[in-house]
């Protein structure tokens, strides 16, 4: 069964920081590249960062290049996000899965990440 369960999210101030995880089913996580995603209110869903199956390489969106950086556990099917020097524009709902993944995957809860003094 396809699970996705995704934790580690808040309220935090600007310059704050948050750890993110994702616990993936073994059927998903095992050989696949995961990926980190987010959506803020009234935009799209959006690539964050994404680790390849093996961890590396890794690759960010501009926008977080050198705040964030996406790990993950194979031993424990789970990926990670730490996040550093967090903005107002982080606020989102973040999510992961698989990368590349589309509309049509199975998608987790995600956990609400919010930025705000």
């Amino acid at each position: 069964q396809v699970q996705l369960v995704e934790s580690g999210g808040g309220l935090v101030q600007p310059g704050g920081s948050l750890r993110l995880s994702c616990a993936a089913s073994g059927s998903i996580f095992s050989r696949n590249a995961m990926g980190w995603y987010r959506q803020a209110p009234g935009k799209q869903r959006e690539l964050v960062a994404n680790i390849a199956s093996s961890g590396i390489p890794t690759n960010y969106v501009a926008s977080v290049k050198g705040r964030f950086t996406i790990s993950r556990d194979n031993l424990k099917n789970t990926v990670y996000l730490q996040m550093n020097n967090l903005k107002p524009e982080d606020t989102a709902l973040y999510y992961c899965n698989v990368f590349p993944a589309t509309r049509n995957n199975y998608w987790g809860q995600g956990t609400q990440v919010t930025v705000s003094s």
